[in-house]
């Protein structure tokens, strides 16, 4: 799987890219060791005060106007439009589930602005190198994304909600795949991990690896569209209906969970979500999924993603999570924290040389 490469964890807003579907919104980022569901979850590289040093006042941040000029930004002469500025702020709201709180508005604004800028320079780094990506890929990424919807209307109404057309969205995908394959050529090599870096994290953070009691589970998701009305809500529930008895009449699970399922982080694996803890997922799922016993399999289940069927897996009691089997999410932690630190570092390189008017 590639790496995206990500500068605060917020340059992927175009690309509209969904967490999988039983991730609680709002949790806390999980640490390395700590059970995960099967789509991982972001991490933060922000360095924590030293022990005993007062954290230094955050800097005023400038008031964003309550109304946005046309242009709210040029970066190297190229206008940052009020559209795309007030899209990623939406994708932004979406993603955390709620809107961005009025007394966090100019310091979140100012972020997402910022990191905005960043990817443009990185965007206008992938022309002046030449760089291109196959338009095959580029289908290929969209096609993944109408898959996550149940059907062409429904995906079509989500673009629509975002005010994003097909060939706006075939634009983001080309940018960011741009931005992907430049960050891997130009970064990529530099980026090391030795047993040695594994180990003393691992001995620097043993809270980190204290595991509560955690099951395993698969799932198959039929989605309730965003905005479903009675009608679309009663035919999600239908087709959920229809796997369902599918599954009881002694279907195989995971073989159904490839073909109908909705969520596109773990259907490929025939709905297997991994292991995790009960607070990792909304309460609707997690309740249900630990009252299920190994290979039991439930009714439907409705949250605010749709209707899942869930089929129990292993459970395990608390424990510490041993180097050994904690080895590889380290090791990914350890990556994307010298990618973050990285890609912030290039995109600062950048800054330093560009012209950049902010408008606002």
């Amino acid at each position: 799987m590639r790496t995206t490469w990500t500068i605060a964890g917020i340059l992927l807003l175009t690309c509209a890219c969904s967490k999988a579907p039983v991730q609680q919104t709002g949790s806390a980022p999980a640490a390395p060791g700590a059970a995960q569901p099967a789509t991982p979850v972001a991490t933060s590289s922000a360095a924590p005060s030293l022990p005993g040093q007062a954290a230094a006042p955050a800097p005023a941040v400038k008031p964003v106007p309550a109304m946005l000029p046309d242009v709210v930004a040029r970066i190297n002469g190229e206008p940052l439009s009020k559209a795309e500025f007030e899209n990623a702020i939406r994708m932004l709201e979406s993603q955390a589930g709620q809107g961005v709180p009025y007394d966090k508005r100019n310091e979140v604004y100012r972020q997402v602005l910022d990191q905005l800028v960043g990817f443009r320079l990185l965007v206008q780094e992938t022309k002046a190198r030449k760089i291109v990506v196959a338009e095959t890929e580029i289908d290929s990424t969209i096609d993944q994304m109408r898959k996550q919807f149940p059907t062409e209307e429904a995906f079509t109404k989500a673009m629509a909600a975002q005010s994003v057309t097909l060939g706006k969205l075939k634009e983001d995908v080309r940018a960011q795949m741009l931005v992907t394959k430049f960050m891997e050529t130009e970064i990529g090599p530099s980026v090391k991990v030795t047993d040695a870096d594994i180990q003393a994290f691992y001995e620097q953070n043993t809270d980190k690896f204290n595991q509560p009691e955690t099951m395993r589970a698969s799932h198959i998701l039929i989605r309730i569209p965003q905005n479903a009305d009675d009608a679309a809500k009663t035919q999600a529930r239908a087709q959920a209906g229809t796997v369902l008895a599918k599954v009881q009449g002694g279907g195989d699970f995971a073989a159904l969970a490839k073909e109908f399922s909705q969520d596109a982080g773990s259907a490929p694996n025939g709905g297997d979500l991994g292991f995790f803890a009960r607070t990792q997922m909304v309460p609707a799922f997690g309740d249900v999924a630990f009252s299920l016993k190994p290979g039991q399999v439930s009714g439907l289940v409705e949250t605010q993603y749709g209707f899942h069927i869930i089929k129990a897996g292993e459970h395990r009691a608390a424990r510490v999570v041993p180097l050994a089997e904690a080895s590889g999410e380290i090791r990914q932690f350890l990556t994307q924290q010298q990618q973050q630190q990285k890609a912030q570092a290039y995109v600062n390189s950048l800054k330093a040389k560009a012209k950049i008017e902010i408008l606002i």
